[in-house]
């Protein structure tokens, strides 16, 4: 199976925030969000597996900034690990201001899809070798985050967590 690089499963949405999606405060609605950010994730995963992908679960999500009504809203997706059968996908968001165009981050957040075939059985992923700094960061913090995920669901014991106890010790 072909290794892949993070650039390979790159997926850039932009869009506005209209009033519709907006809290009393005039602010994206949090789900709003979420749900942009799922469907690009989704669309980041699929790209690197070039299989039906299913979302796994939410791992973490930052609402740093609030995205006000008529921002333009960017999510820059890309996979940063792949294991077996999942994929660990890094969202980055970016706010444009309205008037100077400057971008600022606003959030971030991390998301787990499973390949899975036409029956929804997981199936193998590539996997992924990072080309930058930030990309190789993201890929081995991604596997103290998998392991993270393990333990703490019981599903790995606490001794067995290389990159954890790497941490501590």
């Amino acid at each position: 199976m072909e290794v892949k690089t993070p650039f390979q499963s790159k997926t850039i949405m932009t869009d506005l925030v209209l009033p519709s999606e907006t809290n009393p405060l005039n602010n994206l609605f949090g789900g709003e969000l979420l749900a942009r950010m799922d469907r690009a994730a989704s669309i980041s995963a699929r790209r690197h597996s070039r299989r039906i992908v299913v979302t796994a679960s939410v791992n973490h999500v930052a609402f740093n900034k609030t995205v006000p009504l008529g921002s333009v809203v960017t999510i820059e997706a890309k996979v940063s690990r792949a294991f077996k059968t999942s994929m660990e996908v890094f969202i980055d968001v970016w706010i444009e201001d309205r008037e100077s165009g400057e971008r600022t981050k606003a959030n971030e957040a991390i998301y787990t899809f499973v390949a899975v075939d036409e029956t929804g059985n997981p199936i193998k992923v590539p996997q992924i070798t990072p080309e930058t700094k930030e990309e190789t960061e993201r890929f081995h913090a991604a596997l103290r985050r998998k392991q993270l995920s393990l333990v703490l669901a019981g599903k790995m014991k606490p001794s067995e967590a290389t990159e954890l106890k790497a941490l501590f010790v």
